[in-house]
């Protein structure tokens, strides 16, 4: 997630890469791409500039042109508009560039950003509810919050698995494999996910 936000509940901006340095003489820069989609990058008219102390609001620039980098895999090469000099260039040294939320890529189905993922509040469904005679909604049935995702967790490049979403809880630290049978609802919009935990999970933790 962006440091740019309203709050942590409803972020605006998504950040896409950080400017490393001046490239060549004409004004153009070398930056890290930060996102997994980064051939949309050279498809864009304008971008947002965050100051890189998080001073303020993300600037507009209009783009002349941006390429990914043959040299340097990983860097793209950004041409903004009204930056033709070497000086020029080098101010922008340590910006981050970020788009607005509305112009993120969208995922299918079943899929979704860290981002939207970290900070939410993960709440455990009991696998098998207890049947309480005196009562039709027993207390017990209630999901109860276990904590809040801190980060997630992947498996080496080299390694299939499943990723893991690391839970702040007031037990420690606790993993949750990102599994449909485990995490059986994932509203990032209401900043919740429920789970149902297997036996025996809290003491693999």
């Amino acid at each position: 997630m962006s440091k740019f936000s309203l709050s942590p509940d409803t972020p605006r901006w998504v950040l896409v890469a950080r400017i490393l340095r001046a490239r060549g003489n004409k004004g153009e820069v070398a930056a890290e791409i930060l996102t997994d989609f980064p051939e949309r990058l050279t498809k864009l008219q304008e971008v947002f500039l965050g100051d890189p102390q998080g001073k303020g609001e993300p600037h507009r620039m209009e783009l002349q042109s941006c390429w990914l980098s043959q040299n340097h895999p990983g860097q793209a090469v950004f041409h903004f508009e009204n930056v033709n000099s070497i000086s020029a260039a080098d101010k922008l040294r340590g910006f981050e560039v970020f788009l607005r939320i509305e112009q993120r890529v969208s995922l299918p189905a079943g899929q979704y950003f860290v981002s939207d993922l970290i900070g939410c509040n993960v709440f455990e469904t009991p696998a098998n509810p207890p049947v309480v005679a005196s009562s039709p909604c027993s207390l017990a049935e209630v999901p109860a919050l276990l904590g809040t995702v801190r980060d997630v967790q992947f498996p080496g490049e080299e390694t299939a698995g499943t990723p893991f979403l690391e839970v702040d809880t007031s037990q420690g630290e606790l993993l949750i494999p990102l599994a449909e049978e485990i995490c059986t609802k994932i509203d990032p919009l209401a900043r919740r996910i429920d789970v149902v935990l297997p036996e025996g999970l809290r003491d693999l933790n």
